[in-house]
């Protein structure tokens, strides 16, 4: 899951770590964008409108642990092929969270 890491540590402000269950946690501006259990698992949070909407369609399905949340997960299964869901998914979830970094460093 090299490729996937990569790609959204090329995103400004966008960080990684290890994350408190397991795998690596990817930050925009000290705030979750999600996490990655190794080559298994990619779990996001998002609005509930968005994750209905993503659960609706099947892209995703409900958080394996908090169904009933904005979280969803994506199941890794078909090993590269997932990689471009995955990113996709995470650059949804940066696109959400990008204007709110914007307009707090315009305030500092």
């Amino acid at each position: 899951m090299e490729r996937i890491r990569d790609e959204i540590l090329s995103w400004p402000n966008v960080t990684a770590e290890p994350h408190r269950f397991g795998g690596m946690e990817f930050r925009l501006d000290k705030r979750e964008m999600g996490h990655i259990h190794g080559d298994r698992l990619a779990d996001l949070p998002f609005p509930m409108k968005t994750r209905n909407e993503l659960v609706n369609s099947g892209r995703v399905s409900p958080h394996h642990i908090l169904p009933k949340s904005g979280w969803v997960s994506y199941w890794i299964t078909k090993g590269e092929n997932d990689i471009p869901a995955v990113v996709e998914l995470f650059k949804m979830r940066y696109d959400q969270l990008k204007p709110q970094s914007r307009f707090k460093k315009e305030e500092d």
